[in-house]
Formats: C-alpha cells, sequence, structure tokens
C-alpha cells in the first residue's frame, strides 16, 4: 500500500516545494495549514492554491489565534516587520510556533495512520529561528515515537525535512526540476490582500536572492 504524509502547507515556496518532495518520493499527502493570526492573510489563500495544484487527498486548515498571545511582529499589529537585516533572533520569530504546527501535525498523523510529518524547514536562511535548527528537529523526533500510540506499540513515524541543508537557491532548483509553480506561493511577512509581496522583509529578500542564485526568474508580484 501507499504511504501517507502529513505535509505542512505554509503557502510560502518552502513548503511548496516540501510538498512536490514528499509526493515525488510516492507518498499519499494530506496538506495541513494553519490560521494562527499571521498578519498576511494572503498566505492561506496561497497554500489552498498550492494543495489543489498538487491534488492533495485532503487539505485541512486549523485555526489557533496564536494572535491572542502576540509576542511576534507576524502576530503583533504593534510590533513592526523589520525592513532591514536584524541580529539574533528577529521579532519576526512566532514563539514555539513549529512546535504547535507539529503537535496538530503528529496528530492527524496519528488519526490517519500516516507514516510521515513533512515540515519544510530551514537552517542555512533560518538560522535565527531556534524551532528551524536539528537540535529541535531530532529533539521532536524523540517526543514524537515516545508520545504516540503507535511509537508505543513498536511502530513509527517519521519526520521528514528534506530542505533543512539546503540554501534558498537549491530549494529553488529542486522545486523547478519537481515543476513547483512559485507564481502562486506566498512568502512575504506582510503581503497585501491580493498576495503581493513588499520586497523589503527578510523573507522576500530571502527568496529574491533565492532565485537570482538559481538563475530562475523570479514569479513574484511585488507592490
Amino acid at each position: 500500500m501507499t504511504q501517507k504524509a502529513i505535509v505542512l502547507v505554509s503557502g510560502g515556496l518552502d513548503s511548496a516545494t516540501c510538498l512536490a518532495i514528499a509526493q515525488d518520493r510516492g507518498y499519499r499527502c494530506y496538506g495541513l495549514s494553519f490560521d494562527y493570526g499571521q498578519r498576511s492573510s494572503s498566505e492561506l489563500d496561497a497554500a489552498k492554491r498550492v494543495a489543489k495544484a498538487f491534488k492533495v487527498e485532503d487539505h485541512k486548515i486549523i485555526s489557533l489565534g496564536m494572535d491572542a498571545l502576540g509576542g511576534s511582529a507576524l502576530t503583533d499589529d504593534s510590533i513592526d516587520v523589520p525592513e532591514e537585516e536584524t541580529e539574533g533572533i528577529p521579532v519576526t520569530y512566532v514563539p514555539a510556533r513549529n512546535t504547535v504546527f507539529l503537535a496538530y501535525g503528529l496528530a492527524w498523523a496519528e488519526v490517519l495512520d500516516a507514516d510521515a510529518l513533512f515540515i519544510g524547514v530551514n537552517s542555512l536562511d533560518y538560522s535565527g529561528y531556534p524551532d528551524c535548527r536539528p537540535e529541535f528537529i531530532n529533539a521532536f523526533r524523540t517526543m514524537m515515537n515516545l508520545a504516540t500510540k503507535k511509537g508505543v506499540e513498536g511502530g513509527s513515524i517519521e519526520l521528514e525535512t528534506p530542505l533543512i541543508d539546503l540554501s534558498k537557491s537549491e530549494i529553488i532548483k529542486t522545486g523547478t526540476r519537481l515543476g513547483v509553480d512559485y507564481s502562486i506561493t506566498v512568502s512575504c511577512y506582510q503581503a497585501d490582500d491580493e498576495g503581493r509581496a513588499c520586497g523589503v522583509c527578510d523573507s522576500c529578500r530571502f527568496r529574491k536572492a533565492g532565485f537570482q542564485q538559481a538563475g530562475v526568474a523570479d514569479p513574484t508580484r511585488y507592490q
């Protein structure tokens, strides 16, 4: 039987590539996205487009309301999204976001008896985010099979991070080879309601540079 995978789909470039990789590996894919109170709602519109383009088995959008906690420029309108490079952990880091996302992904994996959970974290371009580091991923892997019925009964759910050691240009080259249409994705931290990117936030800078270095035409729509 074909193995099943939960793939976290944000609507951005990385998660779309991650989904393409999971399908290329032969998994039946189930897309999982989150309305967590993020500044740019056009991300979720992009996630729907990506899930539809890849014809996932099912696509769920879970409401979390992490904006009630604040603490990040992505969930708190009183904190500006930086438009210049910053040092240390940036204010766009959403506290414990990937921990929460992966917990929901793990829960759905148990419900579906899925074999794998994919997340498009990247430790090179986003090294300022503590929940994108290999150390975090390895710790979550250990927890997954201690905390689940499947793990306790001798099975396992694999946590797959195929992008973790790739540069942005390598991610784009991989996705291009697999037929990803990056024009339907939105990566900007403060995209407008039409999904047009600001062009100046960290995410936009990484994305722009990635297309340039990959030698691939940038299909991003800018404000």
